[in-house]
């Protein structure tokens, strides 16, 4: 008889594997093919075109279309430069809580997943229960797409998408879309003292990064309405999180470095506001070039996330809801992967266990008590899929 692992195990399991974005998930996604086919599961994997990366789909029960599926990514962020009580690849018990990356954001519900497939395995099942997990969702939510490109033509389409990144077990039924630009500012060196015939690349930069301070104020300035306003902020937001550039303090800077970001609410497109940061730097880079044409700016986009649009009668809320008993209506502002699998016509909701807040923390954890509530979800889940 195949062994089978409890919840607790898998998931130490899995956060040993140290699936750091930057590096490669292969061994984890070996391991956790391996034990699923132990346990007769279905399991097709996806390679990363360039890198040593790879997604996962597996499926138990009739292969037939009208599923769920349990959706995960299986990279983690850095632990570089954060204080650890203990080895954060290793899961380690104390005062309740479950220490290790991962354990919120999102190796628990990942294990919580794993578990149910194999335990599903040996019912009698109305309809498939699925897996997906991905890659590089924390550089961008990366990994979905191609997942859903090159698996789902392979396997009876699901109906259900759950994704479990951390909501405390509340049921997520929007949140907001993304895009994002690595921008490039390149100047014209000369001393401070004759700045005029230089150009500055932080202070031409500056203006760009002011340009999104004025369209934060604008979209507070509007009246939200309709899903807009569930949302905390209820307007798109432009954000600057990161900037470097410049060699001295008396030289103006030859080059400088930022990334642009917004994160839209349902009534508006991140293509409008990739078109008007476009215009804005081009505007920016023909004041530079009239000074020095040699200057310039270069615009890269780092990512596009796909929003999740609150479903009318939805049926993954409808399922997430019963199987949670949660009865309140919720929206988040940061990205996950349900938008791709909605944008599939696949219903989608975000629910899991944790809390949000201690995802890329140092000493992240998860309770005990939010340990077993993902765990009883899981029971309940499998039951409801019974025949």
């Amino acid at each position: 008889m195949t062994s089978r692992l409890s919840p607790r195990e898998i998931q130490e399991k899995l956060i040993s594997f140290p699936t750091v974005s930057r590096d490669t998930n292969i061994p984890l996604i070996d391991w956790v093919q391996s034990y699923l086919e132990e346990h007769g599961a279905t399991c097709i994997r996806h390679h990363h075109e360039s890198e040593a990366k790879a997604g996962l789909w597996a499926f138990v029960g009739p292969a037939e279309e009208g599923g769920v599926v349990l959706s995960g990514h299986t990279d983690v962020v850095p632990v570089d430069g954060q204080e650890w009580a203990s080895d954060p690849f290793t899961v380690t018990e104390r005062e309740d809580k479950l220490f290790g990356r991962g354990t919120a954001d999102m190796k628990t519900f990942d294990a919580m997943a794993v578990w149910a497939l194999a335990e599903a395995s040996s019912k009698t099942l109305s309809k498939p229960l699925h897996l997906a997990f991905t890659y590089d969702e924390e550089i961008g939510l990366l990994g979905a797409e191609p997942l859903l490109d090159d698996c789902l033509p392979q396997v009876p389409k699901p109906a259900v998408a759950i994704i479990g990144e951390p909501t405390e077990m509340k049921v997520v039924a929007g949140h907001k879309a993304g895009v994002a630009f690595d921008t490039l500012v390149n100047g014209f060196e000369v001393h401070s003292s004759i700045a005029y015939r230089g150009v500055s690349a932080i202070m031409e930069a500056a203006k760009l990064v002011d340009w999104g301070n004025q369209v934060n104020a604008a979209n507070a300035a509007k009246k939200a309405t309709g899903t807009d306003a569930m949302f905390d902020p209820p307007w798109t937001n432009a954000h600057v999180g990161m900037i470097e550039g410049g060699t001295a303090h008396n030289i103006t800077a030859k080059t400088c470095r930022f990334v642009m970001s917004f994160r839209c609410i349902p009534s508006e497109s991140p293509e409008i506001y990739a078109e008007a940061y476009e215009a804005e730097v081009r505007r920016v880079e023909a004041s530079m070039q009239a000074i020095r044409p040699e200057t310039s700016i270069t615009v890269t986009r780092m990512f596009s996330s796909k929003g999740l649009t609150p479903e009318i009668d939805g049926q993954a809320d409808a399922l997430a809801r019963k199987l949670t008993g949660d009865n309140g209506s919720h929206v988040v502002s940061y990205g996950t992967e349900a938008g791709y699998f909605q944008a599939r016509g696949i219903s989608a909701v975000v629910c899991g266990p944790g809390n949000i807040e201690q995802a890329h923390q140092p000493d992240e954890f998860i309770t005990l008590e939010e340990f077993d509530r993902g765990h009883a979800f899981m029971r309940r889940l499998i039951a409801e899929l019974e025949v």
